[in-house]
């Protein structure tokens, strides 16, 4: 069993930044993408940005130059550091991780149960 674990939410002022936090831990045999979605009221959830395990990102073009993703293949741990945060930003933030559990010869999604984030004067 993989469990993914974000952290790192909260009320912002506009151009303000906030750092998240996305810990994977479980039973993992070996972990690939990782990434940050995000879903407000009544939207689809968007993908922010993701990162291969090799450290190639890509992001969505509302976040570009905005936001940088990293992570630590160690801890199986995704960062997403938002710079110049902006009210349309406001939203749920999902951590998705994919990965192979230990056992098992399948690439699973794995998500998190969400972080709010709320930028607001």
């Amino acid at each position: 069993q993989v469990q993914v674990v974000e952290s790192g939410g909260g009320l912002v002022q506009p151009g303000g930044s906030l750092r998240l936090t996305c810990a994977a831990s479980g039973s993992i045999f070996r972990m690939a993408d990782m990434g940050w979605y995000r879903q407000a009221p009544g939207k689809h959830r968007e993908l922010v940005a993701a990162i291969a395990a090799g450290g190639i990102s890509n992001y969505g073009d509302s976040v570009k130059g905005r936001f940088t993703i990293s992570r630590d293949n160690a801890k199986n741990t995704v960062y997403l550091q938002m710079n110049s945060l902006k009210p349309e930003d406001t939203a749920v933030y999902y951590c998705k991780a994919d990965a192979i559990p230990s056992g098992s010869l399948h690439l699973y999604n794995y998500w998190g149960q969400g972080t709010q984030v709320t930028v607001s004067s």
